[in-house]
């Protein structure tokens, strides 16, 4: 298994609250290594198994728009 690591910009990140929750829920999704949010950067990175790397950001961008409904990834 490879494992990829990929950074998108969180275009509308407007909180630190926020990018925390996004940082949590995101890192509960199946198949994520790890997850991390940088609130000053709006940036979020992933790492996951290449194979399931496209489902998993998708499932990300749920999560983002269901915790900051104005926040997206940008890239996904």
């Amino acid at each position: 298994m490879v494992i990829v690591k990929k950074t998108f910009l969180l275009e509308d990140l407007d909180c630190a609250h926020c990018a925390a929750k996004i940082e949590d829920a995101v890192s509960k999704i199946d198949g994520v290594e790890k997850a991390t949010v940088n609130f000053l950067k709006s940036n979020i990175t992933v790492e996951a198994p290449e194979e399931a790397f496209s489902a998993i950001m998708k499932k990300a961008a749920k999560a983002v728009s269901k915790i900051e409904p104005d926040c997206t990834i940008k890239g996904v």
